[in-house]
C-alpha cells in the first residue's frame, strides 16, 4: 500500500468532511447558518492542508537543488584540489568576485549567482585530460585549444541544475573579452553578462598574482598596473576602476596564493573577524578526501617533472643535480646521495651528494653488503629509516653526523644493479612506506637515465683517452691547450710545451715484438704522468710521441722539467728474454708561449725541431761513446 504525504491526506480528509457536513446538515434539517459555518470550517481545513502540501513540495525541491549543487560543488573542489599549477584558485577568485559584486551594489540574488559561478567556473575542466592540466610547461596550440573548451563544457554540465539565479550564462562567458576577442562566442562589451565580466576580472587578477607554468607571480601593485592596461581591451573599464578601488581591502582579506591551506577549503578572512567561506565549509571527512586528491596529483605532477628533467642531463652529476632539485617536492630530504656500483671491484662509490653533511657522504666507498648502502645493493631491497651513521661506521669513520634517518633504494636497469639512491633527514624515523613507494618509483625511471649518463661519460672519456696508456689523447690536448693559452694571454703568463719521442722504439718492436713495445709505452706514460704536477697534462700524441703541457711555466723551469722527465725515463729498463735488460731513453724539445709562438702549431713546430736536434745529439753522443769504448 502506498503511503501518501500527511498534507495530502489532510487535504483529502478536509474536503470529504466538508461534503459530509453539508449532506448531514441538510438531512438533519439544520439551519443554513450552521451549514455554512461547518462548510467554511471544513474548507479551511482543506486550504491549510493544501498550503502545507505546497510548502512541503517547495522544501523538497530546494533540498534536491541543494543536493545537485552540493554534488557539483564537490566536483569543483575536487578539480581545484588536483590542479597543482593553481592550488586554491577557486577560493581567491570567489573572494575577489564577491567583493566586486557587493561594491557594485548588486542585488543579493545576483551576488549569490556570482558567488556560485565563481565556485563552478572551472567545472568544465572535468573534461580536460589530466596530462594537460598538470603540464608544468607552456601548452601547445592544440592543448590550449582543448583547454578553451572548458567554459562550454562547464555550461553543459550545469544546465541540468535548477539554480534560483542565473549561473550558467556566467560560467559560459567568463572568458569573453570586452573587445570581443574572447571565447567561446566572441561577445563584447555589454553583450557579456555583468556577472561574467566580474568573474573575468577576478580570474585575471588571481592568475597574475599566482605562480603559473608560463610566468611567476606578480605583486598586487604590478598586477593592478596590468589590469589598468587591459581596461577597455580584455576587461570592462568601469568594473576595473571599481575593483582597483576596493583592492587594498580585498588584498588584506584574501589568503595569498602561496598560503598553506587545506585543499578544498578555500576561504577569506573578513575584516570583522568572521570567516566567509569561499565555498561551503567542507566537513572533516570531505576535506580529507580533497587532501588525498591533492596529494595524489602532487605525486603525478612531481613524477612528471622528474621524468621531463631526467632527459635533459648528459653527465651523472648534471642528471643528479636536476633529479634532486625535483625529488624534494615528492620525498623531502636534508641530504641526497647517489652511489654507483663497480662489478669488477664489488664496490659502491658515492658519485653525487648534496645537502647536509654531503661532504662526509661523498668520501664513502663501500663494499657490497657493507653498511646500509651495501645491504641495499646486495639484497636489492629498500631500507626505511635506517641510521645514516651505519655507512660511516662501516668505513671506520668516527665523524659525527646530524642525519638521523635514511631511505635508500636500489637502482636496477635490465636486471643489472647500477647503484643506490638515498635520501637522508635530520629527524629520526622521518620516512614512511609512502616515501619508500615514491622513491622506488623514481628509481625505476632514474636507473635507465643514470645508466645512459654513465655510458655517455665512458664514451666521452674514451673519445678523449688513449686506450693503451690511459693518457689523454690529441683531442684532449687541443681542448686543454686552447684553454691554457687563452688564460695565459689574459693573465700575461707563460705556457711551456714539451715534445718527447721514445728513442729506438722501432727497434724495440722489431726485435722484441709489439707486446714489449706496448709495455714500454705504458711504463713511459706512467713515469711521465707521475713526474709532472697534478694540474699539468701529459698526452700520448701519436705512436711513440708524447706532449707535456706545463702551465705558468718559464723557460728555465721548462728546461729543468725536460731534464727531469728524460732522467725519469732513462731509469726504466725493458726486461726481455734470457734476463736481458734494455734501457729506455727519450728525446725532448721545448717551446714557450708567447715567445716561441702564440698557437699550437707554432709552439709544436718549435718544440719538435728542438726534439729532433736533441735526438740527433744523443745519437751522436751514443756513437761517440761506442767508438771510444
Amino acid at each position: 500500500m502506498t503511503t501518501r504525504p500527511f498534507a495530502a491526506r489532510l487535504y483529502t480528509g478536509g474536503a470529504l468532511a466538508a461534503a459530509a457536513t453539508a449532506v448531514g446538515a441538510s438531512a438533519l434539517g439544520m439551519s443554513v447558518v450552521w451549514v455554512v459555518l461547518a462548510t467554511v470550517l471544513s474548507l479551511g481545513l482543506g486550504f491549510c492542508a493544501c498550503r502545507c502540501l505546497v510548502v512541503q513540495e517547495r522544501r523538497h525541491a530546494r533540498r534536491m537543488s541543494e543536493l545537485h549543487l552540493a554534488t557539483i560543488e564537490a566536483l569543483a573542489l575536487a578539480i581545484d584540489a588536483k590542479d597543482q599549477t593553481t592550488p586554491n584558485h577557486i577560493g581567491r577568485v570567489q573572494a575577489y568576485a564577491i567583493g566586486l559584486a557587493r561594491a557594485l551594489g548588486m542585488p543579493e540574488s545576483e551576488v549569490q549567482a556570482v558567488k556560485t559561478a565563481a565556485l563552478l567556473h572551472d567545472i568544465g575542466k572535468l573534461a580536460i585530460p589530466d596530462h594537460i592540466l598538470a603540464k608544468p610547461g607552456p601548452l601547445t596550440p592544440e592543448e590550449f585549444q582543448k583547454v578553451r573548451m572548458h567554459p562550454e563544457l562547464g555550461a553543459e554540465i550545469l544546465r541540468s541544475v535548477q539554480f534560483p539565479y542565473p549561473v550558467v550564462p556566467l560560467v559560459l562567458s567568463h572568458h569573453e573579452r570586452w573587445d570581443g576577442r574572447g571565447y567561446p562566442a566572441g561577445l563584447k562589451e555589454h553583450e557579456i553578462p555583468i556577472g561574467a565580466r566580474i568573474l573575468c576580472i577576478a580570474d585575471y587578477f588571481e592568475a597574475l598574482t599566482s605562480d603559473r607554468p608560463y610566468h611567476q607571480a606578480l605583486g598586487a601593485a604590478a598586477a593592478a598596473d596590468v589590469l589598468s592596461q587591459e581596461a577597455g581591451k580584455a576587461l570592462d573599464p568601469r568594473l576595473v576602476d571599481v575593483f582597483l578601488g576596493i583592492l587594498p581591502t580585498l588584498a588584506a582579506d584574501v589568503e595569498p596564493a602561496h598560503s598553506p591551506m587545506s585543499p578544498g577549503t578555500p576561504h577569506l578572512q573578513a575584516r570583522e573577524g568572521a570567516r566567509i567561506g569561499a565555498a561551503r565549509a567542507a566537513p572533516a571527512p570531505l576535506a580529507g578526501v580533497f587532501e588525498h586528491i591533492a596529494v595524489a596529483h602532487r605525486e603525478i605532477h612531481a613524477l612528471y617533472q622528474i621524468a621531463q628533467t631526467m632527459g635533459t642531463g648528459l653527465t651523472v652529476a648534471d642528471t643528479m643535480t636536476l633529479i634532486s632539485s625535483k625529488l624534494s617536492n615528492l620525498v623531502p630530504f636534508s641530504a641526497c646521495a647517489l652511489f654507483l656500483y663497480s662489478p669488477s671491484r664489488e664496490q659502491l662509490q658515492c658519485r653525487f651528494a648534496t645537502g647536509t653533511d654531503s661532504e662526509l657522504i661523498q668520501q664513502l666507498t663501500l663494499r657490497s653488503g657493507q653498511g646500509l648502502t651495501g645491504w641495499v645493493a646486495r639484497n636489492r631491497r629498500p631500507l626505511v629509516n635506517a641510521r645514516p651513521s651505519t655507512d660511516l661506521e662501516a668505513m671506520g669513520s668516527k665523524a659525527p653526523t646530524v642525519l638521523l634517518s635514511a631511505l635508500v633504494c636500489p637502482l636496477v636497469f635490465n636486471d643489472r644493479l647500477i647503484g643506490t639512491l638515498g635520501v637522508y633527514h635530520t629527524d629520526a624515523s622521518f620516512y614512511h612506506d609512502d616515501h619508500a613507494r615514491l622513491l622506488d618509483r623514481v628509481c625505476e625511471q632514474a636507473a635507465a637515465v643514470i645508466n645512459n649518463a654513465i655510458v655517455f661519460e665512458q664514451t666521452q672519456e674514451d673519445s678523449l683517452t688513449d686506450p693503451l696508456t690511459a693518457l689523454p689523447n690529441t683531442r684532449s690536448l687541443f681542448q686543454h691547450l686552447a684553454r691554457e693559452l687563452a688564460r695565459a694571454e689574459r693573465h700575461k703568463s707563460e705556457v711551456a710545451l714539451v715534445v718527447l719521442d721514445l728513442d729506438d722504439f722501432k727497434e724495440i718492436n722489431d726485435s722484441f715484438g709489439h707486446r714489449a713495445g706496448d709495455w714500454a709505452l705504458r711504463e713511459v706514460a706512467r713515469v711521465l704522468r707521475s713526474t709532472i704536477r697534478p694540474y699539468d697534462m701529459c698526452v700520448r700524441y701519436a705512436g711513440d710521441e708524447f706532449i707535456v703541457v706545463l702551465s705558468d711555466c718559464t723557460r728555465s723551469e721548462a728546461e729543468s722539467k725536460r731534464v727531469e722527465l728524460q732522467a725519469a725515463v732513462g731509469r726504466l729498463c725493458l726486461d726481455v728474454d734470457s734476463g736481458r735488460r734494455v734501457p729506455l731513453a727519450i728525446s725532448a724539445g721545448i717551446a714557450v708561449f708567447p715567445y716561441d709562438g702564440d698557437d699550437y702549431d707554432a709552439l709544436a713546430a718549435k718544440a719538435d725541431r728542438q726534439m729532433y736536434e736533441d735526438k740527433s745529439r744523443r745519437k751522436h753522443d751514443a756513437r761517440h761513446r761506442g767508438a771510444t769504448a
